[in-house]
């Protein structure tokens, strides 16, 4: 009994590692789960019931790269990221700028692409979220760069560091820019 008054005072100290890594859940399923919608091509969108786009072809170079398989989760915009920030998705891959709001709720991945707005704006439908949170709330008169990042929940920085180095590895020998050319076109950069 005279160890629990010690063993209290720890606990403070413990509770950090206690706290699982998220690249350590990941490894633990052997699965990435990447949250996205399937209805904005050329991002992400179902081609003859088949998941396809941009979005889902770097969810699953991604995936490989950490040595896991990819399990997409079609999903709606009011539960892509609040599903990531409790934990039901790892990732939320959608075509997604990072805005001091957001970032003040996630962490981010350096963008994969820069893109113009007027790729990912639809047309007529007003988007409440994501993207054109980092727009104004007036349509672009021009066509705006646009930086896509990968947003996930804040304090996992081992997880940070392996999405960075499968990102860059994806950047260094050309495949992102292949994906870029495949889907986006000549309104994509690097």
């Amino acid at each position: 009994m005279r160890f629990l008054p010690g063993l209290i005072c720890l606990l403070p100290l413990l509770s950090p590692l206690a706290h699982a890594e998220l690249i350590d859940d990941v490894n633990d399923r052997g699965e990435l789960r990447i949250a996205l919608e399937a209805n904005n091509p050329p991002f992400s969108f179902k081609e003859d019931g088949r998941l396809t786009g941009f979005e889902v072809e770097l969810g699953q170079l991604l995936a490989n790269e950490l040595e896991v398989r990819a399990d997409f989760v079609v999903t709606d915009s009011s539960d892509l990221l609040t599903g990531v920030e409790s934990g039901k998705y790892d990732i939320a891959i959608n075509h997604i700028a990072q805005t001091p709001a957001l970032a003040d709720r996630f962490d981010f991945s350096e963008p994969y692409v820069q893109t113009q707005a007027k790729l990912i704006a639809q047309k007529e439908e007003p988007r409440s979220m994501l993207l054109v949170q980092s727009l104004t709330e007036q349509k672009p008169k021009a066509p705006q760069a646009v930086n896509l990042s990968i947003p996930f929940q804040k304090g996992n920085p081992a997880f940070h560091a392996s999405l960075e180095s499968a990102l860059q590895r994806i950047k260094a020998d050309g495949r992102l820019e292949a994906l870029e050319q495949k889907w986006l076109g000549p309104d994509a950069k690097p």
